[in-house]
């Protein structure tokens, strides 16, 4: 039986992986799971199983009246850390469509509702223009629409990253037009047109690469028993929780984390945290000003 890990394929690590994902989240995996899962034979997934036993004897016992094999008592992962984002965030594609349903590892979907999020109208063919301008390091001219100026104006970017801030998809480039790096909402792009070499890249931008740590706790004003609700919420040790985000995304982690304005405009139950290092942080932000895609 195998029991160096080094020499596995990758096929077959997935497939122990799956195993391993199964027992763990469901307690029971056999052979026909392997089977539809991955579309091997019936010789190849018991094979499959049985290298899982070789490398972990402890972690699963053949229960011979529910003919699968159940999760031991003794059991410890050893091809995957248990991770509940992972398994939160498979749930999430399922539902919402992005997975489907038999590409999952999930064999038994809980009931699952999400609060709606409006869909951005991101057009393929500009999305597909930023990622092969980032990839080829060059720059495109965009017709761009903010709402800081009354009508659409052309503009050259060199965009070298694509970021996400909760609810919208941006770009962050270099804006020849305004000689600075800055975020661009993509679904403001209304046409693409023409590109061109760039001497500009990520290394030029220091907001991107700069990083900054937000050191949140719970609203002071909140009873000792909701603190450490909260705490446990938020995973913090010491009555605080340090978030890191890059510099240039901050104006948008604070508003979705509902930190952009002073604690004491909304009561406690619904602020809930507070930025513990507040003064620093605004300090920066009046310095390097909002970003193009907030306006």
């Amino acid at each position: 039986m195998e029991s160096d890990r080094s020499e596995l394929r990758w096929g077959v690590e997935k497939r122990l992986e799956f195993i391993e994902f199964r027992l763990f989240w469901e307690g029971h995996v056999n052979r026909s799971d392997l089977m539809d899962q991955f579309g091997v034979s019936v010789n190849q997934a018991s094979t499959d199983l049985n290298r899982y036993i070789g490398f972990a004897p402890d972690n699963m016992v053949y229960d011979k009246s529910a003919r699968t094999y159940v999760r031991g008592s003794e059991f410890k992962p050893q091809f995957l850390e248990p991770d509940a984002s992972r398994y939160l965030a498979q749930l999430r594609s399922v539902a919402d469509g992005l997975l489907d349903r038999e590409d999952a590892w999930i064999a038994n979907l809980p009931p699952y509702a999400a609060a709606p999020t409006p869909v951005r109208g991101v057009n393929p063919a500009t999305l597909r223009s930023v990622v092969g301008a980032i990839r080829r390091s060059e720059a495109i001219e965009v017709k761009y629409q903010s709402l800081s100026s009354p009508e659409p104006r052309w503009r050259w970017i060199a965009p070298h990253a694509i970021a996400f801030d909760g609810f919208r998809w941006h770009t962050r480039a270099f804006c020849q037009t305004d000689d600075c790096f800055k975020g661009f909402l993509l679904s403001r792009m209304l046409e693409v047109r023409g590109s061109g070499e760039s001497d500009k890249s990520a290394g030029d931008d220091h907001d991107w690469l700069a990083e900054v740590t937000l050191e949140v706790g719970p609203h002071p004003d909140l009873s000792e028993t909701q603190a450490k609700v909260i705490a446990l919420d938020y995973g913090m040790r010491g009555g605080k929780a340090k978030i890191k985000v890059r510099r240039a995304l901050l104006y948008y982690a604070l508003k979705r984390l509902g930190l952009d304005t002073a604690p004491e405009a909304r009561a406690p139950q619904d602020q809930q945290i507070v930025l513990i290092n507040r003064d620093e942080i605004f300090s920066g932000i009046r310095a390097a000003g909002a970003p193009e895609g907030s306006k």
